[in-house]
């Protein structure tokens, strides 16, 4: 299995994750279920069904994060010394050469990207055509609306 690059804050984050699931809601689902069996009988029991179709779920993500930690690549943004090349993990200030607007981006994996917090996938186009950049440089990126062209302002790793 290829390894995940995922910052140190995305991999405290799964972990706290993963305790939660094997300590709260693993014990909440095997009582659920518990409960639904003093019912009696199982095959009209739809809290019984319920639980289990729950219980699965929860299963299969504690192997889904288990999977991504063991496979995970963990990179600590402020240790990075990149000469100001915009990397993985880097933040990076744009400004929209068409409308003159800024933006600020963190570079982090896949399961850490949330655009409301300026948290953009590795694999996103926009940061495909950063990596590598400096300040001052220009990147094209297509987008559905045609290309646009965002001028490097500032390349930090906080």
């Amino acid at each position: 299995m290829a390894t995940i690059p995922i910052t140190k804050r995305g991999a405290e984050k799964l972990k706290e994750e993963l305790h939660r699931l094997k300590t709260v809601d693993r014990p909440a689902v095997i009582n659920a279920i518990a409960e639904a069996r003093a019912q009696g009988d199982l095959s009209e029991n739809a809290e019984y069904e319920a639980a289990k179709d729950r219980q699965g779920f929860i299963e299969g993500r504690i192997q889904e994060v288990e999977g991504k930690l063991s496979a995970a690549q963990i990179i600590d943004p402020s240790a990075l010394d990149a000469g100001g090349r915009v990397v993985f993990g880097a933040t990076v200030e744009l400004e929209d050469e068409d409308s003159g607007d800024t933006v600020k981006y963190q570079i982090v994996g896949e399961d850490e990207a949330d655009l409301k917090l300026g948290l953009i996938n590795v694999s996103s186009p926009i940061a495909r055509a950063l990596i590598g950049k400096e300040e001052g440089d220009t990147a094209e990126v297509q987008a559905p609306g045609g290309v646009r062209r965002y001028e490097v302002v500032a390349v930090s790793y906080l």
